[in-house]
């Protein structure tokens, strides 16, 4: 019998026991080492050869992830581990750390109950471990953190015992302060900061498969002076013999993770919203093998032969092949064909997968990721916030006519597999719009059509995604229908940031209970009265509905809400959509006869009210901003900070760390496009750099009149704004 089906039996006597399950998520900063560490963690359970963990890199299956060195899909795989006498099953998830691709972290996070941050023990907590932190934390996930490459600190920066003690000291206390900010408001969480004394922090080296913790340097009497001497003289290889990197991870992981008995009772709540009392959720909190299936799709992934896979979290019941499942948001019912387990870029099918598991199943053709499904109709999980939106565009057409059914086939499946991605689709010009999360983002989805399609295409120049948004308090104005019959009165005024923050993060939405929404708006800043009177929440907009006793109005709300929210997505400047704005109808005058306030009457109306109040308020356009951080010897510090003033930028801060200098600072999207060339060419190449997308700010009102001109040329309109828009 082969190892690999020995480890696929292994792992499904196992699926029954869930209390000795382990699921958990690998993330960290790009370059801190996650995917190494993975092939240890792999070669451990005798998945793959000792020899070659480290350089395999087993989990970046795709092969432009091996081309580039990073990982761009998170990638699952099923592994056992036996600890103090019984066998584990270890569901892992391997995260991508690139900040372009962070909405496969946050899916991750929903289908596991623990993360293993990994920090780079040179470079420290940066920008992107902050955020899987905070990504993990707000899914109710537990951290563990392991510091990497500790072996760079010995034979690179030649430290002692005690300066490597204190840099070590240094990165879990930041990594804790993380922990604590994050969760002092959460009642449903103990205390989940780590420490070296309880053995939730690991040291050790991913490239040379050794590490320590204080558990296993008690069990194996090894000490920071003999890693030190063993590190130094070369004996790297004794060092992964006495103290192999994969045991006292993988120990960590069953010691200190829950395991799914523990981890639904607390997490359930957090992450759904149905009736607490109902069977279907204690199904969920007990992990009940014999209830309701219950599947959190996480991700949606293309096999040539099998199509398409949807893997996510059995929260409940028990999956098998031939079962008839409801997708939430669909009427009809699919059927699955087969069900499996991953074992790194493979797929393993299994007779069945029960509740505390994470599966691998495929007939489920209505599912995207975030998708609930169940075998009975229930309320579907919270949708996966994703803390960053898309702020690049890209046009994408076919080069051959021939090709464009196909391209149109593979751009809506791409919306499928990964929704930080929108796709916008023009049957008309044959033109179709891509939105990301950044250049790379982009250029890696249109290289995967054109490698794994085989289609050709031709992409523009990208193109940044802009908001509008109202600066002060408007006059209240007058929209009216073309029939003149129906008027409708309307105010709008910015909406406070910490409440634009709160539907961002998915803290407020119209599908929360209405006493829990009020509550969670007035925590966020919105009086008492407003809070009660919301009608619609639209991306980041909200809409008050402040008239009394108003004839008809019950049933016209609907198409007010559409012509609202047609309004919303293209705003008056230049069609780019609106954000942070609260809007309060004061009164409207309707016709009495339903025929003359139809659709066409009402949605002209409201749009115009809209856009109006929005002009009165001095609407602006906002241009997405990114926080930049640059490492560079200090002799080239002056060309790194250059660079940043140089694009519109801000510098805020410059340091010493290690040997050398942090240059942190803002800059516009916009300006940061070629920004990888230039700063390489300004400082031979000895840069390494950071960003992360910020929100949006206030372009300057210099350049608001030259940039709405451009938009509104390169969207087809007129170039000349309304009359009443005469404040620039």
């Amino acid at each position: 019998m082969g190892r690999r089906k020995k480890i696929v039996e292994q792992c499904e006597r196992l699926m029954d026991e869930p209390e000795n399950i382990r699921n958990i998520a690998i993330a960290a900063h790009v370059d801190h080492g996650k995917t190494t560490l993975t092939d240890n963690l792999l070669a451990g359970a005798g998945m793959i050869s000792d020899e070659t963990a480290g350089q395999q890199l087993a989990m970046d299956t795709e092969e432009d992830e091996q081309e580039r060195g990073i990982t761009i899909d998170a990638a699952n795989v099923s592994m056992t581990h036996e600890y103090e006498g019984t066998n584990h099953l270890v569901n892992l998830i391997d995260t991508p750390g690139h900040v372009d691709f962070g909405g496969d972290v946050t899916r991750a996070m929903r289908a596991v109950d623990g993360a293993l941050v990994v920090v780079d023990a040179v470079e420290g907590a940066m920008p992107q471990t902050e955020t899987v932190v905070r990504q993990a934390l707000r899914e109710g996930v537990k951290p563990t953190l392991f510091i990497n490459k500790v072996d760079r600190l010995i034979s690179e920066l030649q430290e002692g015992p005690e300066e490597m003690q204190q840099r070590l000291l240094d990165v879990i206390n930041d990594v804790n302060e993380l922990i604590r900010g994050m969760t002092e408001d959460r009642d449903d969480i103990d205390d989940w900061t780590v420490s070296v004394e309880d053995g939730t922090v690991a040291f050790g080296s991913a490239l040379y498969k050794w590490g320590v913790s204080m558990p296993s340097m008690q069990a194996t009497g090894i000490d920071f002076g003999d890693i030190i001497d063993l590190e130094r003289n070369d004996k790297r290889q004794e060092l992964h013999e006495r103290t192999p990197l994969a045991d006292v991870v993988l120990d960590m992981v069953a010691e200190h993770f829950p395991n799914p008995v523990d981890a639904q009772p607390r997490r359930i709540p957090t992450v759904w919203r149905g009736d607490a009392d109902s069977d279907l959720a204690h199904d969920m909190r007990d992990v009940n093998p014999d209830g309701e299936v219950v599947l959190m799709v996480t991700d949606i992934g293309v096999d040539p032969h099998a199509g398409e896979i949807a893997a996510g979290r059995v929260f409940s019941g028990t999956l098998e092949k031939g079962q008839d499942l409801h997708v939430s948001g669909t009427a009809s019912t699919n059927r699955v064909q087969s069900v499996g387990i991953y074992m790194g870029g493979e797929r393993e099918e299994v007779d069945r997968v029960p509740a505390g598991n994470i599966a691998a199943v495929t007939g489920l053709k209505d599912a995207i990721a975030g998708s609930t499904v169940s075998s009975v109709e229930m309320t579907p999980f919270e949708s996966i916030e994703h803390i960053s939106e898309p702020v690049i565009t890209k046009s994408i057409e076919a080069k051959n006519m021939d090709d464009l059914p196909k391209l149109i086939q593979t751009l809506q499946q791409v919306a499928k597999e990964d929704p930080t991605i929108q796709i916008e689709i023009n049957e008309d010009t044959g033109e179709h719009l891509v939105s990301g999360q950044g250049e790379l983002h982009l250029e890696v989805i249109t290289q995967r059509i054109e490698r794994n399609q085989g289609i050709p295409v031709i992409t523009g120049e990208p193109i940044v995604v802009y908001r509008e948004a109202p600066t002060q308090e408007s006059r209240e104005v007058e929209g009216r229908s073309p029939n003149n019959h129906n008027r409708f009165y309307i105010t709008v005024e910015p909406l406070g940031q910490d409440i634009v923050d709160a539907i961002q993060l998915g803290e407020v939405s119209m599908d929360m209970p209405e006493q829990e929404r009020r509550e969670a708006l007035q925590e966020a800043g919105m009086d008492k009265d407003t809070s009660q009177e919301v009608e619609e929440i639209h991306k980041t907009n909200i809409f008050i509905d402040d008239t009394k006793g108003i004839q008809h109005l019950n049933e016209t709300m609907e198409l007010v809400l559409e012509g609202l929210q047609d309004a919303l997505d293209n705003g008056p400047l230049a069609n780019e959509p609106v954000q942070g704005a609260l809007f309060r109808l004061h009164d409207a005058r309707l016709h009495e006869d339903a025929i003359h306030r139809g659709p066409a009457q009402v949605i002209p109306a409201v749009r115009d009210a809209v856009h109006r109040a929005l002009i009165d308020a001095e609407v602006r356009l906002l241009e997405p901003i990114q926080d930049v951080r640059i490492d560079v010897p200090s002799e080239h510090m002056g060309a790194a900070s250059g660079e940043i003033q140089g694009r519109r930028g801000r510098v805020d801060d410059m340091y010493q760390e290690g040997d050398l200098m942090v240059v942190e600072g803002i800059a516009p999207v916009e300006e940061m496009i070629g920004f990888s060339s230039d700063i390489r060419s300004a400082t031979e190449g000895r840069a390494s750099w950071n960003t992360e997308n910020a929100g949006f700010r206030v372009l300057s009102d210099n350049l608001q009149p030259e940039k709405i001109t451009e938009i509104r040329e390169r969207k087809g309109m007129k170039t000349e704004l309304p009359e009443s828009i005469d404040y620039f």
